[in-house]
């Protein structure tokens, strides 16, 4: 694959990411739900750390995590490039570093510039570039949207450690930058073989 069709990937995956990152941010409330079938829910949440809502303690925590996604993604571009540039890389790798680099690209773009684009989400209607933006520089918030709740229920009392107690599978809210990621690693996982394998000459 060349370099000008993995930037072509990573620029789709990023345009649909990010209009439907501010069509959500536009028109829903924050924890406004629809459901579209009884398995797949639009839910409006922001994320202000990692993945899973986990968070960096402290006041520079949110810059920090930022900051550090500026640098990996900086490496991820040049793994990129350089997988291109030997011309003996395989598309699977070319394909899932440019999933990775679009997802994560993605993310960063709601921490660095959503702070000071959008007004604050809660009981409202967020409005795009706004007079009074809800934070700073590189404290946005992420946008997440797609919910699959398969099933939602109380587990048999039988399961270690979990019986008894209500359950739902599959609780993560993600966007399309998340999707990315995921698929991204999981070609590398599950297609190691092929994505690790040189082309010979």
């Amino acid at each position: 694959m060349s370099l000008r069709k993995a930037y072509l990937l990573i620029f789709i995956i990023l345009l649909v990411d990010q209009v439907s990152k501010i069509y959500i941010k536009t028109n829903f409330i924050l924890g406004e739900e629809v459901e579209v079938l009884k398995w797949f829910k639009i839910l409006f949440i922001e994320n202000e750390g990692m993945a899973w809502g986990t968070k960096i303690p402290g006041a520079y925590g949110k810059l920090f995590l930022t900051l550090f996604r500026l640098v990996a993604v900086g490496g991820i571009g040049y793994w990129l490039w350089d997988s291109v540039e030997r011309k003996h890389s395989s598309n699977y790798l070319i394909v899932a570093i440019a999933l990775i680099l679009a997802g994560a690209f993605g993310n960063i773009i709601d921490s660095v510039f959503y702070g000071v684009i959008f007004d604050d989400s809660h009981q409202q209607l967020a409005t795009l570039f706004a007079d009074k933006p809800y934070g700073t520089w590189f404290h946005g918030q992420v946008v997440d949207l797609f919910y699959f709740p398969f099933w939602h229920g109380i587990l048999p009392n039988w399961i270690p450690f979990w019986g008894g107690k209500e359950f739902t599978f599959f609780n993560a809210i993600f966007n399309v930058a998340d999707m990315a990621i995921s698929t991204g690693v999981g070609i590398l996982i599950f297609f190691n073989k092929k994505a690790f394998h040189h082309k010979t000459a």
